[in-house]
């Protein structure tokens, strides 16, 4: 990312290229060469550390790289006065803040942070109500938004990048530590554990590799796990590992995790991806249970589900109502030499029946398009299509005919609209259902982290950057968890559904309450505090006169720091 200032292009005699590229002249630094083999003769090595003014070639606008090659430069750390807004939008720093203030998380953060816990929660305020995490448009957020930071001081985005490249495993470890430290370890609860991985540009990152994407863009990526008491809606910890280990590996030392905080009296909510007889067994070595769902096709659970299919699925006694569902539950080994039998809870979901029936159907009518275009061609098929249809080739290769597979889609027919959850221990077919279905809100946070913060790539180029982002982020889910919380409990007792109490919606409704600088250069409220922003604030226990508190005290804040901040960036360049 390039910075919003200029500083003088450096005079390294022989060092220093401009390269025109498009409208652009970018400045490169060469810092070393590396002797190529195969040709003989050594390659300069170069990077990019600016791009040049358009109108004055001695001056450019600095990237991350020209910090890190002349860190002696002179660059500013804070932003003027002049570049704070005459509108200031309050709403979502209040409801923010006030979260903050329930979970302590100021006092937590202080303690591994100091000075900078307040650039942190701007950081994590920004994440939220601009959606993005992209370091270079938070002078942009600063500039129209009260802020955490000691004297809401404005700091620059190479302030920003200073910060992110700073920050240490041992302040986030020590935070996640004293995070869960605060949890009641005596209570039972269910953690709800679930992964995702992150494209990553390529640069001095250790964690990315190329892997099995989830959304495969060909790229590099990484993995990051999210733990989450689903009995209390509360984020506990996160993970992230290289792109080419997979999820069933990484669980064992998740185990190992949950077992170091404390959580001793807890079981865990997984999904088929986690599940080997090495994991199931550590587990409950640990003294752990566990609720893992497996789709009713699957081969560990269809020959069950066929064995009981029309045993249950008109009969009123197994009906789960509240998720038109019905259930059954039926006792058997997990693998063959299971140690004890597990409880295994088959559902049939018959809106979901014809929904996979169309599916099936519209697959292999794909598949028959596809092989009536090639018929007489010389082609190689997946493994898909000889899972469902008889081919015959002749002996150069060429697709003569085929021929619906009918046992094997007669079997995937019968088994569309069921699946199953297994448990360790016994219970309703109900209460495994439930417990599962409160994983949900594990996997709305990682639609959170990816689609409301912007985060389906992360856009730095060092492991130090990437490793702050992904805490920062971590602290905004924990936030945004309660707010989605704290709005969902509201709509509850609400004769309607709103369409303004989503979280997005609401903090796009919180932003409409303005601040406004008068002549005097005192802030004032510009309007009263509509009905929907009432019924959002009382989410949060929160009403019009919290917001009249809160905007007298911006002002005063504002009024009593505007000669620190004019005196602090006189000896900017001095402190860097």
């Amino acid at each position: 990312m390039y910075y919003d200032f200029t500083v003088p292009v450096p005079e390294v005699k022989g060092k220093i290229i401009r390269k025109p590229k498009g409208d652009a002249v970018y400045v490169l630094f060469q810092f070393g060469q590396k002797y190529n083999k195969e040709k003989k003769y050594s390659v300069p090595q170069r990077t990019i550390i600016g791009k040049l003014h358009d109108s004055d070639n001695s001056i450019m606008y600095p990237n991350e790289k020209f910090e890190a090659y002349f860190p002696n430069n002179a660059m500013p750390e804070e932003l003027p006065e002049a570049y704070r807004s005459c509108a200031l939008r309050i709403g979502s720093y209040a409801v923010i803040g006030k979260v903050i203030s329930e979970y302590k998380l100021k006092e937590m953060l202080f303690k591994r942070f100091g000075d900078d816990t307040g650039l942190l929660l701007d950081l994590v305020a920004y994440m939220l109500v601009n959606e993005e995490n992209a370091g270079q448009y938070y002078p942009d957020f600063a500039f129209c938004h009260p802020l955490f930071s000691e004297g809401m001081r404005i700091y620059s985005d190479s302030k920003v990048s200073r910060f992110l490249n700073s920050v240490t495993k041992d302040q986030t470890i020590g935070f996640l530590d004293d995070w869960n430290k605060n949890r009641d370890h005596s209570q039972r609860i269910y953690i709800s554990y679930d992964s995702s991985n992150k494209n990553c540009q390529a640069g001095d990152i250790d964690l990315i590799e190329y892997g099995k994407a989830k959304d495969d863009k060909g790229l590099p990526i990484f993995n990051l796990a999210i733990a989450f008491d689903k009995t209390n809606r509360v984020p506990l910890f996160y993970e992230d590992y290289p792109g080419s280990v997979t999820d069933v590996s990484q669980f064992v030392h998740t185990i190992d995790k949950v077992t170091e905080y404390g959580y001793k009296n807890a079981g865990f909510i997984l999904d088929r991806g986690y599940f080997s007889k090495d994991n199931i067994r550590y587990m409950e070595s640990e003294g752990y249970a566990f609720i893992i769902m497996v789709k009713g096709c699957k081969e560990l659970v269809s020959s069950l589900v066929l064995e009981h299919r029309n045993s249950f699925e008109t009969n009123r006694e197994y009906s789960i109502r509240s998720y038109r569902v019905y259930g059954k539950t039926v006792k058997s080994k997990l693998y063959e030499d299971d140690s004890e039998e597990r409880f295994f809870h088959i559902y049939f979901n018959p809106s979901k029946q014809a929904a996979e029936r169309e599916q099936l159907e519209v697959k292999l009518d794909k598949f028959k398009l596809y092989m009536d275009k090639h018929l007489g061609e010389e082609i190689t098929l997946g493994k898909t299509y000889h899972h469902y249809f008889q081919l015959t080739y002749d002996k150069k290769g060429h697709l003569l005919s085929y021929k619906e597979r009918d046992d094997v889609i007669h079997r995937e027919l019968q088994l569309c609209g069921y699946f199953c959850i297994i448990t360790s221990e016994d219970m309703a077919a109900s209460q495994a259902l439930i417990h599962y279905k409160g994983r949900d809100i594990s996997e709305k946070l990682f639609s959170a982290d990816k689609s409301f913060i912007g985060s389906k790539s992360m856009r730095i180029c060092t492991s130090e950057a990437m490793a702050a982002k992904l805490f920062i982020e971590f602290i905004a889910l924990i936030i945004r968890n309660r707010i989605y919380n704290l709005l969902k409990e509201t709509i509850i007792s609400l004769e309607q559904r709103p369409n303004y109490m989503t979280v997005p919606a609401a903090i796009r409704e919180l932003e409409k309450i303005e601040l406004v600088r008068r002549n005097g250069g005192s802030y004032r409220l510009d309007h009263a505090v509509s009905k929907r922003q009432k019924v959002i604030l009382s989410s949060f226990g929160m009403n019009a006169d919290d917001i009249s508190t809160i905007s007298i005290e911006i002002d005063k804040l504002l009024k009593d720091n505007q000669a620190l901040m004019d005196s602090d960036e006189e000896t900017d360049e001095e402190g860097i």
